[in-house]
């Protein structure tokens, strides 16, 4: 009976000792599963995740650094101008590669062939079935967003029109101040420093600022100051950057 009874429970002792491979942190994780949103296993959302949080810093710094120049060229200059110079820009860089390999190989008489052979090669054709994906599940969103705005302007609930009409007689105020890209240009910003600086101080024992044991005295570390000349540095360079674009425009 004694054996009988361990045999019985030895395999729920050796589950409850084992990893779960769903908690963040275990040495094996599903794959899919993104351990910093808490085991949610959408590869895009931690794709986004790892990008503001500066995983890896040469890669948010490209997109970081490309998508501000597009938003500052895009408030100086016209959308047109704008995509004229970036295809302009990837144009030079592609023929002066493609002369330079042709002398290269008629120099050293060499039959390496098109430098861009390999990309030219891969099949990037979009098969029926993955476009009905897409389109399946940008239908979905687009069927969603119609139901909220019938609901929203044929006044299903009185309290969320109140709302939607609050928020945009709001937003008039926010139009008068800044126009679009500017304000995209504010977000990005926001949304590649803040949850970075959240996340290094957001520990109280890390915090810039803490209180004594005994007192309601609080003392500023030295760290924060070059934290705070940083952001000085950017919020001066974008207000700059609007006020010269206004300027000239004006």
């Amino acid at each position: 009976m004694a054996d009988l009874a361990a045999a019985t429970q030895s395999p729920s002792i050796s589950s409850s000792s084992g990893t779960d491979p769903a908690v963040p942190g275990s040495g094996g994780s599903s794959p899919g599963v993104c351990p910093a949103l808490g085991g949610k296993s959408c590869a895009s959302s931690c794709a986004v995740h790892d990008l503001i949080f500066w995983r890896d810093v040469k890669k948010t710094g490209l997109v970081f650094g490309t998508t501000l120049i597009m938003l500052l060229s895009l408030a100086a200059f016209s959308v047109i101008s704008v995509a004229s110079y970036l295809i302009l820009a990837f144009l030079s860089v592609t023929i002066s590669f493609r002369v330079y390999k042709s002398v290269i190989q008629a120099v050293q008489k060499s039959e390496e062939g098109h430098p861009f052979k390999a990309y030219l090669d891969v099949d990037i054709a979009l098969s029926s079935e993955a476009f009905h994906n897409y389109v399946n599940a940008a239908m979905v969103h687009i069927n969603r967003a119609l139901k909220l705005i019938i609901r929203l302007f044929l006044v299903e609930d009185l309290v969320d029109s109140l709302k939607l009409a609050v928020f945009m007689w709001l937003m008039t105020y926010v139009g008068a101040v800044f126009n679009g890209i500017t304000l995209l240009i504010l977000a990005e910003l926001l949304i590649f420093s803040v949850p970075i600086v959240y996340e290094k101080y957001k520990d109280p024992s890390e915090t810039p600022w803490h209180r004594k044991e005994k007192g309601r005295i609080t003392i500023w570390k030295p760290e924060i100051q070059p934290l705070l000349k940083h952001h000085l540095i950017v919020i001066t360079f974008v207000t700059c950057t609007y006020e010269g674009i206004c300027s000239v425009s004006a």
